[in-house]
């Protein structure tokens, strides 16, 4: 298949370095043309970042020639988190974890705030269920914000060999959930999702950690479109329309679990059993094939069929394809 869908939109890596004013940074950045750890080891706000890039190495790595993107959580940031895990201080983490957590902070590539717009980028950070790099979504409806949770409060502050945007969270490691929830073009589905009256919690389920069964997870996401045209074409006024059992039975059929399926491993023919195979054996299956045109099309047991607008936003603990049609079981 070939693998060039976009996703809603992509984010736009502008390679090229940006002037910076020090007398305008609320943070008290300072200075142009030190590297991007002198730089934080020079503003007081900073001073835990540089304590955990000197416990996993990577002040080596960010002190070294190249183009990198920093989004630098704060002191305040780093207290936030530390509490959010229970853990009292850095030396309480795992250095491979703090490491991955730090990577997620990091984009290769000069990127200045004017040229983000809506949509996702790769970070450093390694997807325990993939062994590939992390996504990150970008929202610059109200600011610049990252995967939901962390916003730029002070943008293009200029290293030799890169630029840093601080921002006041740490931006921790990804589920699906988190790119469901972050991502508006997933609202309807996040609704349907988090209904009070489902017996099962998706979101429980999806928040299931890389390594624990039944994650990894690859998930069939229907955007807004895809839940209004089968409001219409149920004849229903909203979500609430549609009995427990049928909409559960739905959200299951968009689930694999214990796969993470990028779209280079996808093949003409190619049949998923989703998670509603558990309770409808047999009746959980779902077909992949490729168009004329080198599109992915899914096809569900009533030969309805949907097409793959987007692919491979990943998570830690799996992946997520977006779909235009909502299939039915």
């Amino acid at each position: 298949m070939k693998n060039y869908f976009k996703i809603l939109p992509l984010l736009f890596l502008s390679l090229f370095i940006i002037s910076c004013d020090d007398d305008n940074d609320d943070d008290g950045v300072c200075c142009a043309g030190s590297s991007i750890v002198d730089l934080a080891s020079q503003t007081e706000s900073l001073s835990t970042l540089v304590s955990a890039l000197e416990v996993t190495g990577l002040d080596a790595t960010l002190s070294a020639p190249g183009a990198f993107t920093v989004l630098a959580p704060t002191n305040d940031a780093f207290d936030a988190f530390l509490t959010s895990i229970n853990a009292t201080s850095l030396d309480d983490i795992p250095v491979d974890v703090l490491t991955n957590v730090l990577l997620n902070h990091v984009i290769i590539g000069e990127v200045q705030s004017s040229s983000l717009t809506n949509g996702y980028a790769s970070t450093q950070a390694i997807s325990a269920a993939s062994d590939t790099n992390m996504s990150i979504y970008i929202n610059t409806d109200n600011g610049v914000i990252f995967n939901g949770v962390s916003t730029v409060t002070t943008a293009d502050v200029v290293a030799s060999n890169g630029v840093v945007h601080i921002v006041d969270a740490v931006i921790g490691l990804p589920t699906v959930v988190t790119f469901a929830v972050a991502d508006p073009n997933f609202g309807v589905l996040v609704q349907a999702l988090t209904r009070p009256d489902l017996t099962q919690s998706f979101v429980g389920l999806l928040s299931i950690p890389a390594g624990s069964a039944p994650s990894p997870f690859t998930v069939f996401a229907p955007v807004n479109s895809a839940f209004e045209n089968l409001l219409t074409e149920l004849g229903a006024d909203d979500l609430s329309d549609i009995d427990e059992p049928t909409l559960s039975a739905v959200l299951s059929y968009h689930v694999v679990v214990g796969a993470n399926q990028v779209s280079t491993t996808l093949s003409d023919g190619m049949v998923f059993t989703t998670s509603l195979d558990q309770a409808v054996p047999g009746g959980g299956n779902i077909t992949f094939n490729i168009g004329d045109n080198g599109e992915g099309i899914l096809t569900d047991n009533n030969g309805r069929m949907s097409n793959i607008i987007a692919v491979d936003v990943q998570a830690d603990n799996g992946i997520i394809h977006a779909i235009d049609t909502v299939v039915l079981p």
